[in-house]
C-alpha cells in the first residue's frame, strides 16, 4: 500500500474526518509523535516510502528531501513553504502544492485579537488580578491611530479591513498592490514609511529570498515612540534581538506575535520577555481553518498523486 506522510501538529495529535478521503483511495497514513513538530531525525525515519506528504511548518532540510526517494508530491496545510528546501525539490521534480487562503480568517482574528490586548493591556492586567492585585493601566484606542500593513494577501486584506472600520488610519506595503477595500483613509507607501509613519505595524507577508529579516535596528528606530509590533507571519521576518532592544529601551511598547525561530522557545528567550504578548503558532488553529485547510491540501495531494499515475 502507498504511504503518505502526515505531519502537521494539529492533523497528528486527533486526526480529523477531512484525512478520510486519502484512505479511501487506498493510501496508507504515516504520523510522526502525536502533537509534537518531528525533527529532522523523526522525518528521515518516516519518510522512505512515502509518495506524498501532507506537511506542516516543521523545517525540512536537504537530508530529509533526499531520503525521501518514492517523494511525488508535499502538500501544505497552509501557505508557507520557507521551511521546504524549494530548489532540491524543484531539481528532483517533486511538486509542492499551498492550500491558498484556507487560513486567512482565523490568521486575521488573531492578529486583530493581538492588537486589542497590546493596546488595552489585556494580559498584564489579568496576570496581576490573578496575583492579586487591581492593575488598571491607561489603554489607547484604535480610533484615529495609524496601522500599517505589511503585505496585502489574503490576510492582510482583512486586517486592513477590520482596523479601517474601527477608524484607524491604514499605511500598507505590498510590491504587487492588490486591491484593498476598506472603510476609511488608505494609501500605500514604502516600508521605511510604514514604520515611519505607523502606531502599529501587522506583520503578513512571506520572508525575503535572501533571508534577511525586515524588521531591523534600522527600521525599529523609524517608528514612533511607543509603538507596537504585531507578528503573526513568520519568525525570520524580525530580528529578536533588534527587537528586545527596542522593547528594553522603551521605544517599542509591544511585541505580540505567534512565531518564533524556535519552537517552542527557550526559558529566557524573548517570548519571556514582559513586553511580549506570545501566542503559541495558533493563527490557523480553529476549527473552521482546520478543516478547510486540510480538506484543500487532501484534494491538492491526491489531485497530484492522480495525475502522476495517468499515461
Amino acid at each position: 500500500m502507498s504511504r503518505i506522510l502526515v505531519t502537521p501538529r494539529s492533523l497528528s495529535l486527533d486526526p480529523p474526518p477531512e484525512l478520510e478521503p486519502l484512505r479511501q483511495a487506498g493510501f496508507d497514513l504515516v504520523f510522526p509523535t502525536p502533537g509534537r513538530m518531528p525533527d529532522e531525525a523523526e522525518l528521515l525515519d518516516l519518510v522512505p516510502g512515502c509518495v506524498g506528504w501532507l506537511a506542516g511548518v516543521e523545517p525540512v532540510s536537504d537530508r530529509v528531501i533526499d531520503a525521501a526517494e518514492s517523494l511525488r508530491a508535499i502538500s501544505r496545510n497552509g501557505t508557507g513553504i520557507d521551511n521546504l528546501p524549494l530548489p532540491l525539490l524543484r531539481g528532483k521534480g517533486i511538486r509542492v502544492l499551498k492550500a491558498e487562503g484556507a487560513n486567512a480568517v482565523g490568521v486575521a482574528e488573531l492578529a486583530m485579537g493581538l492588537i486589542l490586548a497590546s493596546l488595552r493591556h489585556i494580559p498584564t492586567e489579568t496576570a496581576g488580578i490573578r496575583a492579586g492585585g487591581w492593575p488598571r493601566s491607561r489603554g489607547k484606542e484604535i480610533a484615529e491611530r495609524t496601522v500599517g500593513v505589511v503585505g496585502c494577501g489574503a490576510i492582510g486584506k482583512r486586517v486592513a479591513r477590520a482596523v479601517s472600520a474601527m477608524r484607524a488610519n491604514v499605511v500598507a506595503h505590498d510590491p504587487f498592490r492588490p486591491n484593498v477595500e476598506v472603510y476609511g483613509p488608505f494609501k500605500w507607501a514604502s516600508l521605511d514609511e510604514v514604520f515611519a509613519e505607523a502606531d502599529i505595524v501587522t506583520l503578513h507577508c512571506p520572508a525575503p529570498a535572501d533571508g534577511r529579516p525586515i524588521v531591523d535596528a534600522a527600521r525599529l528606530a523609524k517608528m514612533p515612540p511607543h509603538a507596537i509590533l504585531i507578528n503573526t507571519a513568520r519568525a525570520t521576518l524580525v530580528d529578536e534581538d533588534a527587537v528586545r532592544a527596542a522593547l528594553d529601551e522603551g521605544r517599542l511598547q509591544t511585541y505580540a506575535t505567534d512565531v518564533f525561530v524556535d519552537e517552542p522557545p527557550a526559558p529566557g528567550s524573548l517570548a519571556s520577555h514582559p513586553r511580549v504578548i506570545a501566542t503559541s503558532h495558533i493563527g490557523g488553529l480553529t476549527d473552521e481553518s482546520v478543516s478547510k485547510a486540510t480538506s484543500i491540501a487532501v484534494e491538492n495531494l491526491l489531485s497530484a498523486l492522480t495525475e502522476e499515475k495517468r499515461p
